[in-house]
């Protein structure tokens, strides 16, 4: 597969980026507000960047304020649970609880935990304060103070995947059409949410032989590999992030997926810490073992051969494969 190049922020190599040239081998950070789109997102641009493998700790700030969407917590749970890349040598995500709220943004680099260079200002770990347009303002800080308050936070904060984190902290749905039980409804038709329905077939009307949901069976390839095609047009009507940026996705079964748009071309749409993860929950769905082939009839015997996604916001989307 061909992969475009990222475009980054001034902003995102300065502060996320860069600093691995200084030889550390840990990131930990301090935000208000904070996304796993952006925590995925880092984690895999980290490989672009040629260093040590690092541990990289993330506490969001503000959830003893308001909270947190049950999709950005699911989301990091997720994250928490994924097998990381090789850049990566420990990730964990922690919020601050029974404490004051923590509006502070705070990044902080370490080697062998000795506080080597930090910085503080305005920007929340999410994508939308590191992307390019956005004007945000941060500063280097003394590294070791920086290190200090960190800690001091750190005391204060439980686990993303804590057994009792639910009972710690104050979920709500981001969207009312998504707290059924906390989970979704079986379809959006009809609220007049913006969607798209993406076939899962190639232009002869069938499936790929080495594309799309069988991106994977070819020599020396993890034959779950698969992506859902995504036609010039619809890339050109803005309905997806694009630029590599991760959003979540909520499906009518139940499950949270990572995505993004990439290829040159922005022709697909896949896992991006694993391309692996799409292949395995297709088949799932389809009922085949992992690794399978996928063949049209089996789409025709599920029941559809395409999959419908709702925009319910820049970073959160719905997708809907249910058969009626």
């Amino acid at each position: 597969m061909k992969e475009k190049s990222i475009e980054y922020s001034e902003l995102a190599k300065r502060i996320l980026f860069e600093p691995l040239q200084l030889d550390v081998n840990r990131l930990c950070i301090v935000s208000g507000y904070a996304t796993p789109n952006m925590a995925s997102w880092m984690i895999k641009n980290l490989k672009e960047f040629k260093a040590n493998p690092i541990d990289f700790s993330l506490i969001v700030g503000m959830v003893p304020f308001d909270g947190l969407s049950i999709s950005v917590h699911e989301g990091f749970k997720k994250l928490q649970n994924e097998n990381m890349p090789s850049e990566i040598e420990k990730y964990q995500c922690s919020y601050v609880c029974d404490y004051v709220p923590v509006h502070s943004k705070v990044y902080i680099w370490l080697k062998d935990e000795k506080p080597v260079l930090a910085f503080t200002g305005s920007a929340n770990f999410t994508q939308s304060a590191f992307g390019k347009g956005r004007k945000e303002y941060m500063v280097e800080c003394n590294p070791v103070e920086a290190y200090r308050y960190y800690c001091e936070i750190e005391r204060n904060t439980i686990f993303c995947n804590h057994a009792e984190v639910e009972e710690s902290i104050l979920l709500y749905p981001t969207h009312s059409v998504l707290d059924m039980e906390n989970k979704p409804i079986g379809s959006l038709s009809g609220e007049g949410i913006q969607s798209v329905s993406l076939s899962l077939l190639s232009r002869n009307g069938e499936t790929g032989s080495k594309s799309g949901l069988n991106w994977g069976q070819r020599n020396k390839r993890n034959r779950n590999e698969a992506y859902i095609p995504l036609p010039a047009k619809i890339v050109r009507t803005g309905f997806f992030p694009l630029n590599e940026q991760h959003f979540t996705v909520v499906t009518d079964d139940g499950h949270q997926l990572i995505l993004r748009v990439q290829q040159e071309g922005d022709k697909a749409i896949t896992t991006p810490l694993s391309n692996a993860q799409i292949g395995e929950y297709f088949r799932n769905r389809l009922g085949l073992a992992n690794g399978a082939y996928v063949w049209k009839k089996d789409l025709e015997a599920y029941g559809r051969t395409d999959v419908t996604f709702y925009k319910l916001d820049d970073e959160q989307f719905y997708m809907d494969f249910s058969v009626q």
